[in-house]
């Protein structure tokens, strides 16, 4: 089946947008605020903690298809990049509270007209190591959101023996062929896995040139992929993960696939809906480049400073050949905005959207 080309129609705007970004706002704000009172600094509102922060480059593959020669993949060649691996919440837990991965890209010298408000050339990629949303809209969104608020950076103690309880039932489900709902691995029961080895995936689905298409960064690197689904023993240790990236990476030459997954249904495939699967059966993922990271040092002071502390990542940074689309993408544009900004205000660390020579 032919992929489906984009226009306009393929999103429905809800009338009460407005409003639930203006909700969202007030959300962020109340974790923002907290966190930055506890911790006398400002971390993001969601994925605050980082356990691995990379340099290292994308290559466009060479003599794609005409339907994968799109937008930043359109032109064969090489770009640096600055990464992020992560958890999800919004304030930063010990590692015993498993949760959900995160794999943010910045991808430098990217050309093309630019997305509303996007500065610099650089084009930013957001995934989690799971292929769905737990929201199905904005709405939702909002609503989990405002539960998370009221516990962030408070019931360390009950956070941990939920998580440990969801953790179990993760373990019998599994073992009888089933599988936690992602609402619960965002709580606390996401195995407490090693983010070499895992897959992460944009859940959201974004214009990719022509056509419409999901993003994915799957591990290949035999010293990554012996990783995958490896747990991590956290033994009392509050940054376990980070500690276990910071040492695999010392010796370590990794490697990604970018792999596009273009919608062919819309009915199969929507792109207002991040809850429901694409699945590969009907639309398989492709590579479209590689992603490569020579060994270093993950946590390193300049690392630290560069990428955790002055670099920015928001899916609405980039160029209009890859325009976010759906409700939950559009709610991001302001809140990701409000929440960086709040983070430069109170660090005193204004953010710009660096050059590939300053990265």
């Amino acid at each position: 089946m032919s992929p489906v080309r984009y226009s306009p129609s393929v999103e429905t705007v809800k009338a009460d947008e407005r409003e639930t970004i203006a909700g969202l706002n007030a959300a962020f704000d109340t974790i923002l605020e907290r966190t930055a009172e506890d911790y006398g600094h400002a971390v993001r509102s969601v994925h605050a903690k980082s356990h691995g922060l990379l340099e290292g480059e994308l290559e466009i593959d060479a003599n794609l298809p005409a339907e994968l020669a799109q937008g930043l993949f359109a032109t064969p060649g090489k770009h640096k990049v600055l990464m992020r691996l992560s958890t999800n919440a919004g304030d930063i837990l010990p590692d015993v509270i498993s949760l959900p991965r995160g794999m943010a890209l910045k991808v430098f010298d990217v050309t093309g007209e630019r997305l509303p408000g996007s500065e610099g050339t650089a084009q930013d990629f957001v995934m989690v190591n799971g292929p769905v949303f737990q929201a199905k809209d904005a709405d939702s969104f909002l609503g989990n959101l405002k539960l998370l608020a009221k516990t962030t950076d408070r019931l360390e103690g009950t956070k941990k023996v939920i998580s440990a309880t969801l953790q179990g039932a993760r373990h019998v489900l599994e073992a009888v062929g089933g599988a936690l709902p992602a609402a619960l691995n965002a709580l606390g029961g996401a195995p407490n896995s090693e983010p070499l080895g895992e897959t992460y995936y944009s859940v959201t689905a974004f214009r990719f040139g022509d056509y419409i298409a999901k993003f994915s960064v799957a591990p290949v690197a035999p010293a990554m992929t012996v990783l995958t689904g490896k747990e991590i023993h956290v033994d009392g240790r509050e940054n376990a993960i980070r500690e276990e990236v910071q040492k695999e990476m010392r010796g370590l030459n990794a490697e990604w696939e970018f792999r596009v997954q273009l919608c062919r249904d819309l009915g199969a495939q929507p792109v207002e809906d991040p809850t429901v699967e694409w699945k590969e059966s009907e639309a398989p993922f492709v590579r479209v480049g590689t992603i490569r990271a020579a060994a270093q040092d993950s946590w390193s002071d300049a690392h630290v400073q560069k990428i955790n502390e002055e670099t920015r990542f928001s899916v609405w940074t980039g160029i209009a050949a890859h325009q976010p689309l759906g409700n939950i993408n559009r709610v991001r544009r302001d809140t990701y905005r409000h929440s960086a900004d709040f983070r430069a205000r109170t660090n005193g660390c204004p953010y710009h959207e660096p050059a590939a020579a300053d990265a």
